[in-house]
C-alpha cells in the first residue's frame, strides 16, 4: 500500500484530505514529523488561510523544510500542494505584504481581480460586472496536454475552489490546468514530481478522487 504523509503545520482541517486519500487506497499519516515525511512514498501539503501564516507554520516545524528540500528536490519524491499548499510552491506571495515561498516553481501569488470586462451592444465598448471574491464554488477545468496527474480527467470536468489569491507562473509549461473567473486562473501546476492544485480535490467528488488516485500512481 502506498504511504502518504500529509504535513500538519496547523493549517485547517486535514482529516478530509486524509479521508479522501484513504478512499483511493492509500495508507495515510497526518504528521508534523520530518522523519515520518522522509519515510513516506508521497508527500502532501494542504493549506488554508493566509500565505504568510502558512509559511510561518511550516517553518516552525523543526527540520521540516530541510527534509522537504531533500525528499522533494533531491530525491524527487512525488509531492502535491493543495490550495495555499500549491501557492507556497512559488517564490513569493502578496497577501497582506510580500512574503517568500518555497521557491520550487517560478512565479508569484497575487490577488484575484474583482471585476471582469463584458461586451455590451457596441463591439468597441465594454462594461464591468462585479465578481465575488473569494472565488468559491465549482468551475470547469481547461486541461493543457496529457500529464499523468490528469489521466481520465477531461476539459469541462468540475472542481471545487475557495480562494482569493492565485498563482501567476513565469514558466507556461508549469501550468497544467486553468479555469476562467473573470481572468484565466492557474488551477493545476506541475513540473516533474512537484505538483499542485488550487482547487480542493478532497471536495471535488469524482474528479478530485481521480486526481488523488493518479497522484498515487506517480513514482
Amino acid at each position: 500500500m502506498i504511504a502518504v504523509a500529509i504535513i500538519d503545520y496547523g493549517s485547517g482541517n486535514l482529516r478530509s484530505v486524509a479521508k479522501a486519500f484513504e478512499r483511493v487506497g492509500a495508507s495515510v499519516q497526518v504528521t508534523a514529523s520530518p522523519q515520518a515525511a522522509a519515510k513516506a512514498s508521497h508527500i502532501v501539503l494542504p493549506g488554508v488561510g493566509a500565505f504568510a501564516d502558512c509559511m510561518s507554520g511550516l517553518k516552525a516545524l523543526p527540520g521540516m523544510l530541510e527534509v522537504l528540500q531533500e525528499q522533494v528536490m533531491q530525491r524527487k519524491k512525488p509531492f502535491l500542494g493543495i490550495c495555499v499548499g500549491m501557492q507556497m510552491l512559488f517564490e513569493r506571495g502578496h497577501e497582506h505584504g510580500a512574503y517568500a515561498g518555497l521557491g520550487w516553481l517560478e512565479g508569484e501569488v497575487v490577488p484575484l481581480v474583482a471585476s471582469k470586462k463584458e461586451q455590451n451592444h457596441s463591439p468597441l465598448a465594454t462594461r464591468h460586472s462585479s465578481l465575488k471574491i473569494p472565488h468559491m464554488g465549482w468551475n470547469d477545468l481547461r486541461i493543457t496536454g496529457e500529464p499523468p496527474l490528469l489521466k481520465n480527467i477531461n476539459t469541462g470536468d468540475h472542481a471545487y475552489f475557495v480562494h482569493s489569491y492565485h498563482a501567476v507562473c513565469r514558466n507556461a509549461a508549469d501550468v497544467l490546468v486553468t479555469v476562467e473567473y473573470g481572468q484565466t486562473i492557474t488551477a493545476v501546476v506541475g513540473r516533474g514530481n512537484i505538483l499542485g492544485t488550487q482547487f480542493h480535490p478532497e471536495k471535488s467528488q469524482q474528479t478530485g478522487l481521480q486526481l488523488l488516485k493518479n497522484f498515487l500512481m506517480i513514482r
